[in-house]
């Protein structure tokens, strides 16, 4: 081993440490990249990237889609939508045995389609959803589970920051992530609905009585919702603007619309912007820190020697993809899903290109690989988002609700592994 080794060796064991000792893990990335490349370079070059790279990363004008579309997910959830996406759901799927939890998976997909984020998705349907399946008689490890799974939908169907994220880290067309990510999003949504039915078919609540009329009035009070995806996402797929371009526009047709339905008065839009500067400042701190860790890496050549000893194991690119996905998998139980996407995609995002699989196809893999780390312990944000709002369901009733909607992810992940066109299919047809 190299010097140049030894010392990313070391880099990589502080960087655990410092997430061991709770410290956060864009700091702690931040610190090890700029110690490590002082290391090797030496300090004044180092004190100057860590002068430079944050002022390149919060101007860097492709990143701005991130804090508009967090905006565009808090302006909707105070202006209520999340509220009118559960009433449709309930009247066209109330009818069916079970049909609340039906609707629950449903209008998560739909806050999903607004939001971009995973946590807000499983905190927001929580508070929406979990007191009305509970006064229903769902159990409560039905109910969470039901909530933790569909929540996971937040960084898969467009516009999703995680995906926006990965393709500023690999330099690719955001808007053919986004676009890609709809076949096995709508995927999802089936595979969930039929693992409830089926996991669950006895002991549900019956439905109540279908009523067309009532159903079709529903579809009024989600207008806004289908008018922002269509918008946001036809625009995109259609080639007319970027998607940093519609994530701006989107923010703003959020805003009109709460204002002129009376549900966004000045104090609300003042909150909103203040909860979406937070959130966006959270991001941009990792991102920081995964930038200065990047060039640390690039210092000691990681990459390219992980890369070198990855295609020499000579496994053919299946196992060698499925070595990777593995270890994701693991590292999804202990690691933060924007953590891994940021701190591993760079290190393998090489090998996958060498071995020749499409980096479009790549990414949706990748984020529903990381999907799975939102609802398996220990770490499973959504489920601790979950107990976090629901104090009364301990920790092991939520874990014990998500195992079958872990078990079909891990089904339709072979499936799109196997069967890359249902990924790529969008991708290839737009403009």
């Amino acid at each position: 081993m190299t010097e140049a080794d030894f010392v990313a060796l070391g880099g990589f064991v502080a960087l655990f440490a410092l997430m061991l000792l709770r410290v956060p893990i864009g700091i702690a990335m931040g610190i090890v990249g700029v110690g490590g490349f002082a290391a090797i370079v030496g300090p004044t070059p180092a004190l100057n990237l860590l002068a430079q790279s944050p002022i390149r990363t919060i101007t860097d004008f492709n990143l701005s889609l991130i804090p508009f579309f967090i905006l565009m997910g808090v302006l909707a959830t105070n202006s209520g939508m999340s509220r009118e996406l559960f009433r449709t759901g309930q009247a066209w799927l109330g009818s069916f045995r079970g049909g609340m939890a039906l609707s629950t998976i449903a209008s998560c997909a739909g806050f999903a389609a607004i939001s971009g984020s995973s946590v807000a998705t499983a905190a927001t349907m929580t508070k929406v959803a979990l007191p009305e399946m509970q006064r229903s008689g769902y159990r409560d490890h039905v109910a969470t589970g039901v909530i933790a799974a569909g929540g996971t939908l937040g960084i898969l169907i467009p516009p999703s920051v995680v995906l926006a994220v990965y393709g500023f880290i690999t330099e690719q067309d955001v808007g053919k992530l986004f676009i890609a990510g709809i076949i096995p999003g709508l995927l999802a949504i089936v595979m969930y609905m039929l693992a409830f039915r089926v996991t669950y078919a006895r002991g549900l609540p019956a439905g109540e009585p279908f009523d067309l009329r009532n159903a079709i009035r529903s579809l009024r009070d989600v207008w806004a919702v289908l008018a922002l995806f269509i918008a946001i996402i036809g625009s995109i797929y259609l080639g007319i603007v970027t998607a940093t371009e519609a994530a701006a526009v989107g923010s703003v047709l959020t805003a009109l619309i709460g204002v002129i339905r009376g549900r966004l008065g000045w104090r609300s839009i003042l909150d909103s912007l203040v909860e979406a500067l937070r959130t966006s400042v959270a991001i941009y701190t990792i991102l920081i820190g995964a930038i200065l860790f990047g060039y640390f890496l690039a210092i000691t050549q990681t990459p390219q020697k992980i890369t070198a000893w990855l295609v020499g194991l000579d496994i053919g690119a299946y196992p060698t993809l499925a070595l990777i996905l593995v270890f994701f998998l693991l590292l999804g139980c202990i690691l933060d899903a924007m953590a891994m996407i940021i701190l591993l995609v760079p290190i393998v995002f090489p090998v996958v290109t060498q071995l020749g699989f499409d980096p479009i196809w790549f990414g949706i893999i990748v984020v529903m690989t990381v999907e799975l780390g939102l609802i398996t312990p220990p770490v499973g944000m959504n489920v601790f988002v979950i107990n976090s709002i629901a104090r009364e369901v301990p920790l092991q009733k939520v874990f014990q609700g998500v195992i079958p909607f872990v078990a079909v992810d891990i089904i339709r992940l072979i499936l799109l592994v196997l069967v890359p066109s249902i990924v790529l299919f969008l991708p290839t047809t737009m403009n």
